[in-house]
């Protein structure tokens, strides 16, 4: 039942409350009914439910501005939904996999943490996640990354420099992988390529809404939208109860089971107004460093592929060169990032390009409270480990697009954001450098799982949610062991 009344809720009885409604706790409530036939569940959240036609008539996904939702010592944006579905609404659908090295890269470069589970650990709820969001990609990937199963959807039709760049070197080069359908679903058409994913005009990208609502809607289930969590009550090593407020009154709830799945900036800040920091809560927050490139070509257009990121290049990646300086993954894209080439009969001839460098977790860039209970980021900025590593894929994007005719590289400058949030929750095997264990249960709150990208120990260039989403199908599957 979807409600926005907190009167249905008081007096309730419910075995597991979550908090929050995105990725995280969206797959974890998804594997939690089929698993549980008899749990009763609350699902609070802050923001609204807002339909796509809302989103589309409005121009944005929430009613709530992040920037508004927390204050910062920096400039640097940190971009989330809050509504219902959370992430689901705003991604662009882009799923490649982490990269094996990317679970232990203490390990094999000395540097950073290592994850306290591996990729073989991850890779069959990889397949399941994929699975519900009817993934397409590209099956030379497990060259890399290796399946147990095919992906669910065939590859996007790649561009015309893709092409080239996957015939000179299928190894390293793949057909992104996406949420976008590729062939239409019963509940998403394909993908129109109209490259405005954050507000997908069709309902092709896997959202809350094409392809999680039976869960919120559920019999078993009550979602209460416009309910802002504050507090979570315990004692000794168990959480008893949630406080949250809606209609500026406030409320509380019991239950046996409490799931943490708000995002890396609010999830560490309700520990926190609980008394429950400690440790390295609320430390370590990052996300991947972004920079945009163009490359003029020669006699070879551009753009002819069927969605919006068509190419996905991982020459940079892997290797020695990590244990002094981040990886790199290049995006192949399919839109007018940086305007029509202005030459005539040429127009086609550019390939815009994206470079994400990975980054080390910093505990000066952390959450805090400020006096008045509202999340408070500081921000020293990204490593010079990212920051080099974006410096030596400067130094080698020639090098990697020589199977196509390139006349020039420009570099268009640092993106302003990745809108990846992670850390401040981080996974690991201690309670002195870690929030939460392999199973994402709080290392001293037994009863608390914390999900979402606020617990990833290592930043990789890869796009968070589909591992967010395989993380959380595999605690609630351990839990109900």
């Amino acid at each position: 039942m979807l409600t926005t009344d907190p009167d249905a809720v008081i007096g309730q009885s419910y075995d597991v409350v979550i908090i929050g409604s995105g990725f995280g706790s969206a797959f974890f409530l998804g594997e939690l009914l089929e698993g549980d036939p008899t749990a009763r569940v609350l699902v609070l959240e802050w923001g609204d439910y807002n339909t796509l036609d809302w989103q589309l008539e409005n121009g944005r996904n929430s009613t709530f501005p992040p920037e508004n939702t927390y204050r910062s010592s920096s400039g640097k944006a940190w971009n989330y939904t809050i509504g219902l579905g959370g992430g689901t609404n705003c991604w662009f659908g882009q799923t490649p996999r982490m990269h094996p090295t990317d679970f232990r890269l203490k390990s094999a470069y000395g540097v950073g943490n290592d994850w306290p589970l591996d990729y073989g650990s991850l890779e069959p709820y990889y397949v399941e996640a994929e699975r519900i969001m009817s993934v397409s990609g590209d099956a030379d990937m497990a060259h890399i990354m290796p399946r147990s199963a095919p992906f669910p959807q065939p590859p996007h039709r790649p561009s015309l420099p893709d092409r080239l760049m996957k015939e000179a070197r299928p190894e390293t080069h793949f057909i992104m992988p996406t949420a976008r359908a590729r062939l239409a679903t019963d509940t998403r058409p394909a993908c129109c390529a109209s490259m405005r994913c954050n507000l997908c005009p069709i309902g092709a990208k896997f959202t809350a809404q094409n392809g999680l609502m039976p869960l919120f809607e559920n019999d078993r289930v009550v979602t209460l939208t416009g309910a802002e969590v504050r507090e979570l009550e315990s004692a000794g090593n168990t959480v008893s109860a949630v406080r949250f407020r809606s209609g500026g009154q406030d409320y509380r709830i019991e239950a046996d089971l409490f799931v943490l799945g708000a995002n890396a900036i609010q999830s560490p800040a309700i520990l926190l107004r609980s008394g429950l920091g400690g440790g390295k809560t609320g430390l370590g927050l990052h996300e991947a460093l972004g920079a945009a490139f163009e490359a003029t070509l020669d006699g070879i257009d551009n753009f002819d592929g069927s969605t919006i990121t068509t190419g996905l290049d991982f020459s940079l990646y892997d290797g020695a060169h990590r244990s002094d300086v981040g990886a790199a993954m290049i995006y192949f894209e399919n839109r007018w990032s940086h305007g029509m080439r202005a030459v005539p009969g040429r127009m086609r001839q550019t390939l815009p390009l994206v470079v994400v460098t990975e980054d080390l977790l910093d505990d000066r860039n952390a959450v805090t409270i400020d006096g008045e209970g509202t999340a408070h980021v500081d921000y020293v900025g990204p490593s010079d480990y990212a920051r080099n590593g974006m410096s030596l894929a400067k130094e080698r994007l020639g090098d990697v697009l020589s199977p196509l005719p390139v006349e020039d590289i420009l570099f268009h400058g640092y993106r302003e954001t990745e809108s990846h949030l992670q850390g401040t929750l981080r996974m690991g095997t201690d309670a002195n450098d870690s929030v939460v264990d392999a199973g994402m249960v709080h290392h001293r709150l037994r009863n608390l799982v914390v999900v979402g990208t606020s617990t990833f120990p290592t930043c990789s260039c890869a796009n968070p949610s589909l591992t967010a989403a395989a993380l959380s199908i595999r605690s609630a599957r351990m839990l109900l062991k």
